[in-house]
């Protein structure tokens, strides 16, 4: 199955949300708001960047990154997610095909670096750490990781987009 990268269109959305809720109806910790998180970010204009994957001409896959406050001020740092993929087509490379055009849409953009929080097994293949100087609220330290693309390595608390709250 060939998988395209693209970027989002204002055709998407609907396909983008229906991704999004069957990619985390069964995910055991989901708040099952990630839908809603995505809407919330393309209606307040943050998401910095949104990609698709299609095979064969359908919605597969999809990848948010908006921007995130640290608290020591530092500027052009992104949070990754939510990331979707269609659950009959999970574990097939297109998540990673998604995290690979997401960092790459970073480097171009000259970001600062990244953030997420997540499975340490998986994304610490692509280059995620947890970074004691970095911290989410409430959050095990193992699961929230950080990979720097450009300059030294912020110091603080992270604070994603207020769409992150939504529903929950």
């Amino acid at each position: 199955m060939k998988i395209v990268l693209r970027a989002e269109t204002p055709a998407d959305g609907a396909a983008i949300d229906a991704l999004t809720r069957a990619a985390f109806l069964q995910a055991p910790h989901s708040s099952h708001t990630e839908h809603l998180i995505v809407a919330a970010l393309r209606r307040a204009g943050a998401l910095s960047v949104s990609l698709v994957a299609e095979a064969e001409g359908e919605l597969v896959g999809h990848v948010a990154l908006s921007p995130v406050c640290i608290g020591d001020g530092t500027q052009g740092w992104y949070g990754l997610g939510p990331i979707s993929v269609a659950p009959a087509l999970q574990r097939r490379g297109i998540g990673a095909q998604l995290m690979q055009g997401a960092l790459a849409a970073l480097r171009e953009m000259a970001a600062g670096g990244c953030v997420l929080l997540g499975d340490p097994d998986y994304y610490q293949r692509f280059g995620f750490r947890p970074q004691a100087e970095l911290v989410l609220p409430g959050v095990p330290p193992e699961y929230f990781q950080a990979l720097p693309l450009n300059g030294p390595l912020p110091h603080g608390e992270v604070r994603y987009h207020a769409a992150f709250e939504v529903g929950g």
